[in-house]
């Protein structure tokens, strides 16, 4: 009878999935895993395989008699930190390999320290040189009326203080709907922008989907959207000009986090010499506004 995998929990924005008889772990993905670490778990993942080499290789030598000179016999405890020095390649010279299998040991913790040297560079300079987009979402996505037209409305700051190029922007929309079998599907549409491409992301801007005919958000209310369980994803892909490399960044929006008659409050201000100010504690502010 064949045995059943243990279940796979990940979140996705607000939603959390359950895999059920799915293989968990890929010797192939551990290059992935190691890099989808927190640096804490990356630290003790680190320390964890450094450890168990040594006490892998302080066995060695324990279980070889008298392969080290001037290593009491049968000490673990000296075999032990003989095998950091030896995978360091430090060697401190008072205790050295003598007999054929202490060499072949030794020699077999040095070449296996300097892969896990070349590994663990590798590693960190990966994790350090990531690219992240330090860009912010607006916490909730407003509607209100915009050009006398009912507009969805999501602002977006870029945090690094040089502008982003090449920025494209998406919202895709996604509720539960009945088929004509019955069956509730989730169902994704893609929302079309006022510009969905901008050549320079400077500081804040507010991306603005028009609610018309054409849209999938026409004639539905907050209550609509409760029902359906309605929810948002908003997404940006640029180009980072110091580093030369693409950054990306998304969010999602709740039915809740949906605010109707509101709008956002005003963060640009120009002064007389023409310089615009951004204020960004009122990033996330909205004002409401009279329903039309």
């Amino acid at each position: 009878m064949k045995r059943s995998s243990p279940p796979i929990t990940f979140r996705s924005g607000h939603r959390e999935f359950v895999k059920l008889n799915a293989r968990k772990y890929d010797w192939r993905d551990i290059y992935h895993f190691v890099l989808t670490l927190t640096w804490p778990q990356f630290a003790a993942f680190v320390l964890g395989v450094y450890i168990i080499i040594n006490l892998f290789f302080a066995t060695l030598y324990t279980i070889g008699g008298r392969c080290i000179a001037e290593l009491p016999p049968g000490s673990f405890y000296d075999a032990f930190f003989f095998s950091v020095e030896t995978l360091a390649t430090v060697g401190y010279g008072h205790a050295y390999p003598d007999t054929l299998y202490g060499h072949c040991v030794a020699t077999l913790e040095i070449l296996t320290g300097l892969f896990g040297l070349a590994v663990l560079t590798g590693l960190i300079f990966v994790r350090f040189s990531r690219p992240t987009a330090r860009i912010q979402f607006s916490h909730v996505a407003v509607v209100a009326p915009f050009n006398g037209v009912p507009t969805l409305m999501v602002r977006l700051a870029n945090l690094r203080h040089h502008s982003m190029l090449e920025a494209e922007f998406r919202l895709l929309f996604m509720r539960s709907e009945l088929t004509a079998e019955g069956e509730d599907i989730r169902r994704f549409y893609p929302l079309r922008l006022q510009f969905e491409h901008l050549i320079n992301f400077p500081a804040a801007l507010t991306l603005r989907h028009t609610i018309d005919e054409t849209s999938p958000l026409f004639g539905l209310t907050a209550e609509n959207l409760k029902l359906t369980d309605s929810r948002m994803l908003a997404s940006v892909v640029c180009v980072d000009p110091v580093i030369e490399a693409p950054v990306h960044s998304q969010t999602e929006y709740l039915y809740e986090q949906i605010a109707w008659n509101r709008r956002f409050a005003e963060i640009y201000t120009e002064d007389s010499a023409g310089r615009y100010t951004v204020d960004y504690s009122k990033f996330h502010e909205t004002v409401e506004v009279a329903p039309q």
